[in-house]
């Protein structure tokens, strides 16, 4: 029996390259799709099955062209997480109009865009996962998220619709919402004094997400809050 495709939509060194490790041990050809291709060929390279993808989710065009390359390689997707989230941080006074909608077509619209590809082939299979990677600026702007919190707001009012309409027909939409700072370099180096306790450790966030793949029918999860046991919330 062929192994399922898991498409990996916004790889980096956490979150994105955990997902992808984490999936193929449990047995997925995993796709790895980024801005900048390089690491992710990396990372594929190591990983039994994996392909990587140089993909822009905030144009339809790079998005049509890079699914239809990995259903011609790969097949189609089964499960997808949609991990794509940089943004600009900044006050109103800071962030351009530019600053904006950027945020917006990589949280938002690229995630529309990733749907309208993976879904119909779901929708014929009557089953499928779609996992978004959210975070708790989508509940809340700060004034320092004057152009992220719109988007990641944009992208969860996405995930639910997608959830209510799509979840009758067997394919499961769920919302992982990061609430703390993950583990990085860039981040260790920012917060040197920090302890290990104190990050959001991406592995953890890739066993959350392989839990909402796996969970039964007759008990899915929509949204699910991912945060360190000492975080203030």
């Amino acid at each position: 029996m062929a192994k399922p495709v898991c498409a990996v939509v916004g790889m980096g060194p956490g979150n994105g390259a955990a997902f992808a490790r984490r999936f193929a041990a449990d047995g997925h050809v995993v796709a790895l799709l980024a801005r900048s291709p390089e690491p992710s060929r990396e990372l594929a390279a190591a990983l039994p099955d994996a392909r990587a993808w140089e993909c822009d989710v905030g144009d339809a065009a790079s998005v049509a062209r890079t699914f239809d390359d990995i259903r011609t390689t790969l097949g189609d997707p089964e499960v997808v997480i949609y991990n794509a989230g940089s943004g600009v941080f900044g006050s109103f006074d800071d962030v351009t109009a530019a600053d904006f909608e950027a945020s917006w077509r990589i949280n938002a619209l690229g995630g529309f865009l990733v749907a309208k590809q993976v879904v119909p082939a779901m929708q014929l299979a009557g089953r499928g996962n779609l996992v978004f990677v959210g975070a708790t600026a989508s509940r809340r702007g700060a004034a320092r998220t004057a152009a992220f919190a719109p988007a990641k707001a944009a992208q969860r009012s996405l995930a639910e619709s997608l959830a209510k309409h799509l979840g009758p027909a067997g394919i499961h939409v769920s919302l992982i919402v990061i609430d703390g700072v993950v583990d990085l370099p860039r981040t260790r180096k920012r917060l040197p004094e920090k302890p290990d306790a104190f990050f959001v450790n991406p592995d953890d966030v890739a066993a959350t997400a392989a839990f909402l793949v796996g969970q039964p029918r007759s008990a899915w999860t929509f949204e699910l809050e991912a945060r360190p046991f000492g975080e203030t919330w």
